[in-house]
């Protein structure tokens, strides 16, 4: 009996790229895509009228691009799709201005199709490890250019153990490296990251690490 399935909108203006993705997509048990679109605004449209569970987001199309789309998109529904971009090129700081729009993650086009599998797993699951593995390079190149405040009232409700939870996650942690580190039991770090989600109103781990370099309480370069 096949679980229920992920179910993935495509969004890129290359008819190739959206026909090579849903191949890969569709090949699978545990996902198929249940459409398509060319731009953001076309994203937009399929998004009101089509259950998904994760939107492929290409980052650079014309009318409506994908770090705009991306935000519109959370802006409605906040609790609704995840968002993965799609980009050409490795740190691409047009991929990073998505990330900071709401996305978890960014997939580079050229991926292995294995690899772009596990990030829509890993994406979906939402208590993974930050995926897929080149998002934390690419937070990290950028760290530098962030403004910084130097002050953390944000990470105030924050206990002290929760800090130090947040700055492993920063560091690319998994759960069980966390609790490895920490002498930590795993259920017990992943009920401390769900409790920082619901403390800071942040999405998913991605953007607590964007959270922990914007606040300075880890700082590019450390770890």
């Amino acid at each position: 009996m096949v679980e229920e399935q992920i179910r993935v909108l495509l969004v890129d203006d290359q008819e190739l790229v959206r026909t090579g993705l849903a191949m890969i997509i569709d090949s699978q048990p545990d996902m198929r895509v249940v459409a398509q679109a060319g731009d953001g605004h076309q994203a937009l449209e399929q998004a009101a009228t089509t259950t998904c569970d994760i939107v492929l987001m290409d980052v650079r199309m014309p009318r409506l691009d994908g770090v705009a789309a991306t935000r519109e998109l959370l802006a409605r529904d906040p609790d609704g799709p995840k968002v993965l971009v799609l980009t050409t090129f490795d740190l691409d700081e047009h991929a990073f201005a998505a990330l900071r729009a709401g996305a978890s993650g960014f997939l580079l086009k050229d991926a292995p199709a294995e690899d772009v599998l596990a990030a829509i797993r890993t994406v979906v699951a939402g208590d993974a490890v930050i995926a897929p593995s080149t998002t934390r390079r690419l937070l990290q190149h950028i760290a530098a250019d962030l403004p910084v405040s130097g002050q953390d009232e944000p990470l105030a409700v924050l206990t002290d153990r929760e800090r130090e939870v947040m700055v492993q996650i920063a560091h690319g942690a998994t759960n069980a490296e966390i609790g490895e580190r920490l002498y930590l039991a795993e259920p017990t770090v992943k009920t401390y990251v769900g409790r920082i989600l619901s403390k800071l109103g942040l999405r998913d781990r991605v953007h607590i690490v964007i959270e922990a370099y914007e606040t300075g309480l880890v700082r590019r370069g450390e770890g």
